[in-house]
């Protein structure tokens, strides 16, 4: 959606009774509340969000690799060396997508799809919970 479609979305929602509107659309998704974002010239605000920060319907029936512990994960073997898997890279069935360590010892965590990682829903050195998402996967 352009800004140009985004602002005359506004203007017709501004000028229709609609007082409530969300939708998601490829790219992002627009909430638009008359009520309570009302401001004292009468003009609506609107909260615009970029896709990666919203859970869609079609991505959480996407498969995702849990966490199969309580631990820190960390999305890179060391420091020094790169992350396991990125936005964008292959990952096959089997395939390790990072390590979880709890009570000194470390548990690789891999993948039980192949497809492609689509989203990281964790930052590297984050306390995860058991069953928690970590990635979501684009199946082949």
């Amino acid at each position: 959606m352009t800004f140009e479609e985004i602002q005359k979305l506004i203007k017709q929602v501004n000028q229709s009774n609609i007082t409530k509107l969300n939708l998601d659309f490829d790219g992002g998704h627009i909430d638009i509340d008359k009520k309570q974002a009302v401001a004292s010239s009468g003009t609506v605000a609107v909260a615009a969000k970029p896709a990666e920060s919203i859970s869609t319907p079609a991505k959480i029936s996407l498969p995702q690799i849990k966490a199969p512990l309580v631990g820190i994960v960390y999305l890179q073997a060391n420091p020094d060396k790169p992350q396991y898997k990125k936005v964008g890279d292959h990952v096959a069935k089997g395939d390790v997508v990072c390590v979880i360590e709890a009570m000194k010892m470390m548990t690789e965590v891999k993948s039980n799809v192949s497809g492609t990682i689509s989203e990281i829903l964790v930052t590297n050195e984050e306390v995860v919970e058991y069953d928690q998402p970590l990635f979501t996967v684009t199946p082949d």
